[in-house]
């Protein structure tokens, strides 16, 4: 039986599909080829242009740890910048030449007798021994079904597909949503646009950004001083991690950030009935905490509306609410996140039967280690259930997560083995671990309702202890619990 085209196919080019080809290069494993939909890699980073664009999680931390980056202007690093690190990475490292622009990922077949992943894409099949989907869980946006929506007359986008060509001077802006993104790009926009209305449905907390330009003296100690980068690194990591101790373990702590938040607020809106609209009613943490020091005096500008009240519907020039009032809008921006809890990418991957992921986790997103699922053999998913963060880098958790995979391939390609699949029972013990430590976590007992949960009111989407915990479990590949399967023959592509 012929072998694979590669041993490792990865889907998407973000941190996750740059970090895991790095680690992998580095491994001694140079067969694979990493299927990018898009012209230019970056993920994430590369779609999220939008005005004011950039990062929430301080700069030193958001990179990976074997790839420091010390030119970051800012202690929180603007999206330019982060781009442009991920393309010097890929260079660095020598991702760049594995990448197969245009090439979405329409679906993936697991073949049961030949034991390889048969990937579909606009430029034909290709067969690989292995598949890691890198996809990210921000890969896809989300627009809500608001009645009418398709008859509207002006303009519509979403902020990670921002129309850089429609000139917002002078118009009235309609932003749905305030998430991360529309605190970023509402402040941009607020000085050109004629009227800004912003629709809320939940206020978000929100607490100062402590953004600094990083200084000379700086740069050159991080160049010319070996491990003060590091040190800087490792300051923040434990200064972030500390938020966990209110997130997963005694959420009344978080009461004293609640206050500094609240403060913030009151020295930045002076009038009360808008600060009653802006004061949250659960506990902070539930949703994801926000931080900015524009967003607030924003809203409080002349030609900004803060709007309570729900949309129920669009007008060909106007945005309905509730109390069955019209706002007039010739453009509307949605900043509603994306499909999160759902895994877009489930959609295209099969098992042996014929049965996506998607499908199979509508009732229970479960994956060992947040990585690998019972059913779906050498397949890894990078930021898969239980994996993502609300207080720290998840380039951290990446970057956990890459070297749990590579440890998983080291081992194969040393056993020989050509099928990795996670026994159903240690699935299901994990899976019943994450979810007992999660059901004393602020995003179950917060009081809100949040992306964090799945239709079923499941949070299936963050890790619910420190990432240490999950660094130390995934810091080498458990094959124990693992079925594995060798050939009499190794058929796998020379390694380079």
């Amino acid at each position: 039986m012929p072998g694979p085209d590669v041993t490792v196919a990865i889907i998407g080019t973000g941190f996750g599909g740059i970090g895991m080809a790095a680690r992998l290069k580095r491994a001694g494993l140079h067969d694979l080829v990493l299927l990018e939909r898009a012209g230019d890699l970056g993920g994430t980073w590369r779609d999220n242009s939008y005005p004011g664009a950039a990062c929430d999680v301080p700069s030193h931390l958001y990179c990976f740890s074997f790839a420091p980056n010390r030119g970051w202007s800012r202690s929180f690093s603007p999206q330019p910048e982060i781009w442009a690190y991920l393309r010097r990475v890929a260079a660095d490292e020598g991702v760049t030449g594995h990448i197969r622009y245009g090439q979405e990922v329409t679906a993936a077949h697991w073949d049961q007798a030949a034991s390889l992943w048969r990937i579909e894409t606009p430029a034909g099949p290709l067969t690989a021994r292995f598949l890691v989907s890198a996809a990210g869980p921000l890969s896809d946006p989300h627009v809500p079904a608001i009645p009418g929506l398709d008859r509207f007359a002006g303009t519509v986008f979403h902020s990670a597909t921002w129309d850089h060509d429609h000139d917002l001077t002078g118009r009235n802006v309609a932003v749905i949503g305030t998430g991360a993104s529309a605190i970023q790009f509402v402040p941009r926009i607020q000085p050109v646009a004629g009227h800004v209305r912003v629709f809320q449905r939940t206020p978000p907390w929100i607490i100062p950004r402590m953004d600094r330009q990083i200084t000379r003296a700086e740069h050159w100690l991080f160049r010319h001083v070996p491990g003060t980068q590091r040190m800087a690194r490792t300051g923040i990591y434990w200064g972030r991690e500390a938020y966990a101790l209110g997130f997963v373990k005694n959420p009344r702590i978080l009461a004293k950030v609640e206050t500094l938040a609240l403060g913030h607020m009151r020295r930045q809106v002076s009038d009360p009935a808008l600060r009653a609209k802006l004061t949250p009613h659960y506990r902070l943490g539930c949703k994801r905490i926000l931080i900015s020091n524009d967003y607030y005096p924003a809203l409080t500008r002349p030609n900004v509306s803060l709007i309570t009240g729900g949309i129920t519907g669009i007008g060909e020039k106007s945005v309905r609410t509730a109390d069955g009032a019209e706002h007039a809008a010739d453009t509307i921006i949605f900043g509603t996140g994306f499909h999160v809890t759902d895994f877009p990418i489930g959609q295209r991957l099969f098992d042996a039967a014929g049965v996506s992921l998607a499908e199979r986790w509508t009732a229970d997103p479960a994956a060992y280690r947040g990585t690998t699922m019972t059913g779906y053999p050498n397949l890894f998913v990078l930021t898969g259930p239980n994996t993502g963060l609300g207080h720290t880098s998840q380039v951290f958790m990446i970057e956990a997560q890459i070297n749990y995979v590579t440890s998983a391939l080291t081992h194969a390609r040393r056993s020989g083995a050509i099928r990795i699949e996670v026994r159903p029972g240690a699935q299901a013990a994990y899976d019943a671990a994450v979810q007992r430590k999660m059901k004393r976590t602020v995003w179950v007992t917060g009081g809100c309702d949040s992306w964090y949960l799945d239709a079923s009111g499941r949070n299936v989407t963050l890790w619910p202890d420190f990432t240490w915990v999950y660094a130390w479990q995934t810091r080498r590949f458990d094959p124990a619990s693992y079925d594995l399967a060798s050939s009499p023959t190794v058929i796998e592509a020379p390694v380079g």
